[in-house]
Protein backbone atom coordinates (compact mmCIF):
# COMPACT_ATOMS: atom_id res chain seq x y z
CA UNK A 1 0.00 0.00 0.00
CA UNK A 2 1.89 3.30 -1.54
CA UNK A 3 0.80 6.25 0.73
CA UNK A 4 -0.27 9.62 -0.99
CA UNK A 5 2.28 12.31 -0.67
CA UNK A 6 -0.05 14.60 1.85
CA UNK A 7 -0.48 11.14 4.25
CA UNK A 8 3.37 11.01 3.58
CA UNK A 9 3.80 14.90 4.96
CA UNK A 10 1.54 14.08 7.59
CA UNK A 11 3.39 10.99 9.06
CA UNK A 12 6.85 12.52 8.84
CA UNK A 13 5.76 15.20 11.15
CA UNK A 14 4.05 12.66 13.72
CA UNK A 15 7.50 10.63 13.21
CA UNK A 16 9.87 14.41 14.08
CA UNK A 17 7.18 15.81 16.49
CA UNK A 18 5.89 12.46 18.41
CA UNK A 19 8.57 9.87 17.56
CA UNK A 20 11.53 11.05 17.44
CA UNK A 21 11.84 12.44 21.15
CA UNK A 22 10.86 9.45 22.43
CA UNK A 23 13.24 7.48 20.53
CA UNK A 24 15.94 9.84 21.71
CA UNK A 25 14.44 9.62 25.80
CA UNK A 26 14.81 6.08 25.24
CA UNK A 27 18.06 6.03 23.77
CA UNK A 28 19.62 8.17 26.41
CA UNK A 29 17.99 6.14 28.91
CA UNK A 30 19.51 2.94 27.71
CA UNK A 31 22.95 4.71 27.25
CA UNK A 32 22.69 5.34 30.90
CA UNK A 33 21.69 2.19 31.98
CA UNK A 34 25.40 0.95 30.71
CA UNK A 35 28.40 1.08 32.53
CA UNK A 36 29.96 4.19 32.13
CA UNK A 37 32.22 3.93 28.68
CA UNK A 38 34.57 6.23 27.51
CA UNK A 39 33.84 9.36 25.79
CA UNK A 40 34.35 7.82 22.12
CA UNK A 41 32.34 4.68 22.32
CA UNK A 42 29.98 6.52 24.04
CA UNK A 43 30.09 9.08 20.44
CA UNK A 44 29.79 6.13 18.78
CA UNK A 45 26.85 4.54 19.99
CA UNK A 46 24.75 7.99 19.66
CA UNK A 47 26.02 8.64 16.20
CA UNK A 48 24.71 4.89 15.41
CA UNK A 49 21.81 4.99 17.05
CA UNK A 50 21.09 8.49 14.93
CA UNK A 51 21.74 6.74 11.89
CA UNK A 52 19.39 3.49 13.34
CA UNK A 53 16.33 5.30 14.32
CA UNK A 54 15.74 6.76 10.36
CA UNK A 55 16.13 3.70 8.26
CA UNK A 56 12.89 2.29 8.93
CA UNK A 57 10.87 5.68 7.52
CA UNK A 58 13.37 6.10 4.82
CA UNK A 59 10.00 5.69 2.72
CA UNK A 60 7.86 8.17 4.36
CA UNK A 61 10.65 11.04 4.18
CA UNK A 62 11.81 10.23 0.49
CA UNK A 63 10.43 13.36 -1.79
CA UNK A 64 8.90 15.75 1.40
CA UNK A 65 10.93 18.51 0.33
CA UNK A 66 9.72 18.17 -3.24
CA UNK A 67 6.29 20.00 -4.57
CA UNK A 68 3.42 17.93 -4.74
CA UNK A 69 3.75 15.34 -7.60
CA UNK A 70 -0.37 15.02 -7.39
CA UNK A 71 -1.11 18.84 -7.36
CA UNK A 72 -2.50 20.55 -10.30
CA UNK A 73 0.60 22.41 -12.31
CA UNK A 74 -1.84 25.24 -13.43
CA UNK A 75 -1.12 27.70 -10.89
Amino acid sequence: MALSYKARRRWSLVILLIGLPIYIVAAVTIVNLLPRPNLLLELVIYVALGIVWALPFKFVFKGIGQADPDADSDG
